[in-house]
């Protein structure tokens, strides 16, 4: 879909809204709509057609090069502050934003921006970031680009990686190979945990060492044209232990493994998320191991590398879980309404965390289809000892 396709999208969701314009102030949906990357920008978009991006002097000439067919205003002052006061002056009366993406302060300064002439600021959700959950060709070929350079740096490390390499050593020794072979930067902070430390779901990369004999865990993503990746895969430094106070190392792989086939299998267009949340807890409920996942399922991923939809449990299955997140009501309640559309590319990433003892998370991008789903991390997920 063209640019202005898509703007003529958010256009009339925002008209459907009753709003004469629509505010946009968060970089992944002004990058959507008019193709700027610039780390200062608001644009807005007239419900009866048009669009004007608002950014300063260090942007003048990309800018120009970059938003086609949007009118470039440059501002000595914040963009969407800039944007409030051109609004007021074109005779604006009310104005969408997204109100979780403006802060209280934000807000005030909106509004004080425009001082009498002030338009009324009304909150229409995160009306762009729905329209960027289904992804177009286009978007597609760029995520299966970035899905495929993550596969081939995983490959790369299997021969990299042995007992005693500091994590810290392995993710630079990724993150280099990612440049070289053409990654704008990393998605995320690249996680590498070993031995006990594979039980930290989002453990960040230290100093300590890849055991002798233990997990080693690798969660990380690429970005390519501004589209990220995203994967996961645990692999086991030599032979696997008994498990003599619990269950053993492999039978937990095998687990993980099973519920991440399971969660993948549910996926394809009409299918509640929730749903898919289901079919990989199960698989641990039966193993005994369900206590250990603590997390959702998976995420969307696409400019940002989270994404909507969330792909977690129904709203009362996670009051019985003493679901305990801030804002837990607004996720149930938007977790409960969501339903997987042909288009969207999310993750399927169960995992098993075991304190004081170890981790295995398996996680997969995937594109989903009017039938099922494409894979489009499609790097081996067999038992790995190294």
């Amino acid at each position: 879909m063209s640019l202005s396709g898509r703007r003529k999208r958010a256009a009339a969701a925002a008209q459907a809204k009753g709003v004469e314009a629509l505010l946009v102030t968060h970089l992944p949906d002004v990058r959507w709509l008019c193709g700027f990357t610039g780390s200062n920008a608001a644009l807005v978009l007239g419900c009866g057609g048009g669009a004007r991006l608002f950014t300063d002097g260090r942007y003048t000439a990309q800018a120009k090069a970059e938003a086609a067919g949007v009118r470039v205003s440059i501002a000595a002052k914040p963009a969407a502050l800039a944007a409030c006061e051109w609004m007021a002056a074109a005779g604006v009366r009310r104005c969408g934003f997204d109100e979780a993406q403006t802060t209280v302060a934000g807000l005030a300064a909106m509004k004080q921006a425009v001082a009498a002439k002030a338009p009324m600021f009304a909150g229409v959700g995160a009306l762009v970031a729905k329209l960027r959950e289904v992804k177009d060709a286009d978007e597609i070929a760029k995520m299966r680009a970035a899905a495929a350079l993550g596969c081939g740096l995983f490959e790369r490390m299997l021969g990299v990686m042995r007992a005693g390499m500091a994590e810290t050593a392995v993710a630079a020794e990724l993150e280099h190979a990612a440049r070289r072979a053409g990654a704008e930067r990393m998605s995320f902070d690249t996680i590498v945990t070993g031995g006990v430390r594979s039980a930290l779901p989002h453990g960040q990369a230290t100093k300590a060492k890849l055991p002798r004999r233990g997990f080693v865990t690798l969660d990380f993503g690429v970005v390519l044209e501004g589209y990220c990746s995203d994967m996961t895969r645990t692999v086991h430094m030599g032979r696997a232990g008994a498990g003599k106070d619990g269950p053993g190392e492999r039978a937990v792989y095998d687990a993980v493994l099973d519920a991440q086939l399971a969660g993948v299998a549910a996926v394809r267009e009409g299918v509640a998320t929730s749903d898919v949340d289901k079919a990989a807890r199960n698989v641990l409920r039966a193993a005994g191991l369900d206590q250990w996942f603590t997390h959702s399922t998976g995420h969307g991923v696409g400019l940002e590398i989270h994404e909507g939809p969330k792909l977690a449990k129904k709203p009362e299955e996670s009051r019985k879980a003493g679901a305990t997140r801030r804002n837990a009501g607004a996720e149930m309640r938007k977790t409960e309404a969501e339903t997987l559309k042909a288009g969207m590319v999310v993750t399927i990433e169960p995992g098993v965390y075991m304190p004081g003892k170890f981790g295995v998370r398996i996680e997969d991008t995937v594109l989903v289809t009017r039938s099922g789903c494409e894979i489009l991390t499609p790097s081996t997920k067999a038992w790995i000892e190294l």
